[in-house]
């Protein structure tokens, strides 16, 4: 007999799954919709990190990856106990992003216009995670309308998604691509 551990319970095959703490909810409840497109997200960041780039984004993307695995695990939560022995997601954190936001834009184009996502697999790679990242503050915010979640979290998210936008942006200058801006046809 193995002891290799089974990645089948078989625990949801009727439609439920558990939190982290025991409670067992549908597969549709918000928290897990919540917290399975930030899963998504997550597989996006790697998907975009597995392109050419300077170390540092890939650096500043396995952060923001950590980042996204904790945000999961404290929406997961359901019970103080559990979210007490989780890591944060702090103001710093925040604030992380929001340097490394300023710094990708010097040298940036001043925007007149929409960016319209392509030119450049990374660059669309950043579009995608912008726009999971924006799914998922949405699904958070109305997540924390009926349950009580760091309100951190939501900054981060938003904050992230920004991020994603602005390195879509300097991939474009980086990688000498066209930038396409919507225009709108009267």
């Amino acid at each position: 007999m193995s002891n290799q551990f089974k990645i089948y319970t078989k625990g949801g095959d009727k439609g439920e799954t558990s939190l982290l703490g025991g409670t067992r909810v549908r597969k549709y409840h918000d928290r897990i919709e919540v917290y399975g497109t930030l899963d998504e997200l997550n597989s996006f960041i790697g998907l975009l990190r597995d392109q050419p780039m300077d170390q540092h984004y890939k650096n500043v993307l396995l952060n923001i990856q950590e980042k996204i695995f904790i945000a999961e695990s404290r929406l997961a939560a359901d019970r103080k106990e559990h979210l007490d022995r989780l890591p944060l997601i702090s103001s710093d954190d925040v604030l992380a992003l929001e340097k490394e936001i300023d710094e990708m834009n010097i040298g940036l184009p001043e925007l007149q216009s929409f960016v319209l996502p392509g030119g450049h697999p990374a660059v669309s790679y950043c579009h995608i995670a912008r726009t999971v990242c924006r799914r998922a503050e949405r699904l958070s915010i109305r997540l924390s309308e009926k349950f009580s979640i760091d309100e951190t979290i939501l900054i981060y998210l938003n904050r992230l998604s920004d991020y994603f936008f602005v390195l879509g942006r300097r991939f474009t200058h980086d990688l000498d691509v066209e930038e396409i801006l919507w225009k709108t046809s009267k």
